[in-house]
C-alpha cells in the first residue's frame, strides 16, 4: 500500500507540474533598478557603494536606517500608476515610502554628489539586470532648495524637466540623456522616477548634485563628495532624450559593452510582483524529480 501511494504521488508530482510552469512563467519578471551616475543615495551608501559608502551621511544612512543598503536597487512601490503625490508622503520621497529605505531620508548636505553644470547634457547611467518597458521622469529641487530640509513634493516642479520613454538597455544599464535647467544653483537633488509598464512596480531614488559654472563643452562631470564614484559612462551609447523638456520616445545605437554594475535580481522583501525565476527553476527540479521517481517506482 505505501509503495503505491508512493508511486500514485510520484506520477500526480510528474503530470501536474507542467502544467503549473506556464503559470510561472507567465507572471511578469520584477524590475529592478537605480542610478549609479550620478550616483544615487542608495548606491553611493550600500555594500557596493565604494569610498562613498565611508563618508559621514552614508554612514549616519546606515545608522538610522538599522540595516545596509544591500538591495539599493530596489526602492519600489508596486500600483502607484502615477498617483505618485498621492502615494509617497512628504519627507519620504528618497525611500519611497519604504520602512526597510528610511535612512535616505535623512536632511543633510554632505550627501555623496555629483558635480554638474547648469544648462549642461545629464548623462544618467540607470543600473538595471533585465529590460523592462516603461518612463523615466527628471525632476530637480526649486531654486533656492535647502538640503538641510527634509525634501516635499512642493519642493519639486510639477512636470519634470525631462522624461525617456522605453529606452534600450545596453551593457547592464539604461543610458539617459537629457538637457538640464539653467537656472539652478549649488546642492540640489535630482529625483528621478521610473514608471514601468510591464510591472506593476514604480522606482524612486535620489541623486545629489552640485552644480557650479556652466560648462562650455555642455556635458556633466562626476565628482563625489566623499571617495570615489563610479563613471562608466564615458564614451559608451546613450538614450537621446527630448530637447524641448518634453516626454518623448528614445533611441539608441547599441556599441560596446558596458562595465555598469548591475542591479541584484533578488530582494529582502518580496512583494506581489517578485521575480518568479527561483520559482520556475524550482519546478523544473520537481518536473525532473517527479518524473524520475515514478520512472523508478514502475520499475519496482
Amino acid at each position: 500500500m505505501a509503495r503505491m501511494t508512493a508511486h500514485r504521488t510520484a506520477l500526480t508530482a510528474a503530470l501536474v507540474t507542467p502544467f503549473l510552469l506556464p503559470l510561472w512563467a507567465a507572471s511578469p519578471a520584477q524590475a529592478h533598478g537605480a542610478p549609479t551616475d550620478p550616483v544615487s543615495r542608495a548606491y553611493a551608501c550600500s555594500p557596493d557603494g565604494g569610498a562613498n559608502a565611508k563618508s559621514a551621511a552614508c554612514k549616519a544612512a546606515v545608522a538610522a536606517n538599522g540595516a545596509p543598503f544591500t538591495f539599493w536597487d530596489n526602492v519600489r512601490v508596486s500600483d502607484v500608476n502615477g498617483r505618485d503625490r498621492q502615494t509617497i508622503p512628504d519627507g519620504k520621497l528618497c525611500s519611497g515610502g519604504l520602512p526597510d529605505f528610511k535612512g535616505l531620508d535623512l536632511a543633510r548636505s554632505d550627501w555623496p554628489s555629483t558635480s554638474l553644470a547648469p544648462g549642461a547634457t545629464l548623462k544618467m547611467t540607470y543600473a538595471a539586470p533585465i529590460p523592462h518597458q516603461g518612463t523615466f521622469k527628471f525632476f530637480l529641487t526649486k531654486p533656492g532648495y535647502d538640503p538641510t530640509k527634509q525634501l516635499t513634493w512642493s519642493e519639486l516642479p510639477a512636470q519634470p524637466f525631462a522624461s525617456v520613454k522605453d529606452p534600450a538597455l545596453t551593457g547592464g544599464a539604461y543610458h539617459l540623456t537629457a538637457k538640464l535647467p539653467a537656472d539652478r544653483a549649488g546642492r540640489h537633488v535630482l529625483f528621478t522616477i521610473w514608471q514601468t509598464s510591464s510591472t506593476p512596480d514604480t522606482y524612486y531614488s535620489c541623486s545629489d548634485v552640485v552644480f557650479g559654472a556652466a560648462r562650455g563643452s555642455g556635458t556633466a562631470a562626476t565628482t563625489p563628495a566623499s571617495g570615489s564614484t563610479p563613471s562608466p559612462t564615458a564614451g559608451k551609447d546613450r538614450i537621446q532624450a527630448s530637447p524641448t523638456q518634453t516626454a518623448a520616445e528614445a533611441t539608441s545605437v547599441p556599441s560596446q559593452p558596458d562595465s555598469t554594475p548591475v542591479a541584484s535580481t533578488e530582494t529582502a522583501d518580496s512583494g506581489p510582483s517578485a521575480p518568479l525565476l527561483a520559482g520556475g527553476a524550482a519546478a523544473v527540479l520537481v518536473l525532473t524529480g517527479g518524473a524520475a521517481l515514478a520512472l523508478r517506482l514502475r520499475r519496482r
